[in-house]
């Protein structure tokens, strides 16, 4: 459940200004996400969020710069070794297996990821479909993604 709720803290201050943890508490239970204050204060330190101007006089959250690669790797590194069920690929396709309810989840994680050889993801319910290009980058990425498991 951390995992999902990390994931939906980084895509909300991604895409909204927050700039008070009551506000991304707020958000969180507007997207059925049940949280106290003291577990944002937690999340907050965790994903090492920092406050940066708004453009209008306030502050709001934020990913640091610096750190988002490593800490994005790290975090797609535990979503692996904690949703992934099975794996397999063919041509320019892979397929990941998860636990039921986490497809999606992990596909916006990887979007996040932006890797160049990643066209897209197709999530369902408990099923992740990867699209990559070229072909022959396929079994480099399954290899990796192979890593983050363990």
């Amino acid at each position: 459940m951390r995992s999902k709720r990390h994931l939906k803290i980084v895509n909300i201050i991604k895409n909204e200004d927050i700039g008070t943890q009551e506000e991304l508490v707020e958000r969180l239970l507007e997207e059925g996400i049940e949280v106290t204050q003291a577990t944002i204060s937690r999340d907050i330190k965790k994903l090492g969020l920092i406050k940066v101007p708004d453009g209008f006089g306030g502050y709001k959250y934020s990913m640091p710069a610096e750190r988002k690669q490593a800490d994005m790797n790290k975090w797609l590194r535990r979503m692996f070794r904690d949703f992934v069920v099975d794996m397999d690929w063919s041509e320019n396709l892979i397929i990941l297996n998860t636990l039921p309810g986490t497809a999606n989840g992990l596909g916006s994680a990887i979007d996040n990821m932006e890797w160049e050889e990643v066209i897209g993801t197709v999530a369902g319910d408990d099923t992740l479909l990867l699209v990559v290009k070229p072909k022959e980058e396929t079994q480099g990425l399954y290899a990796r993604l192979q890593g983050y498991l363990n």
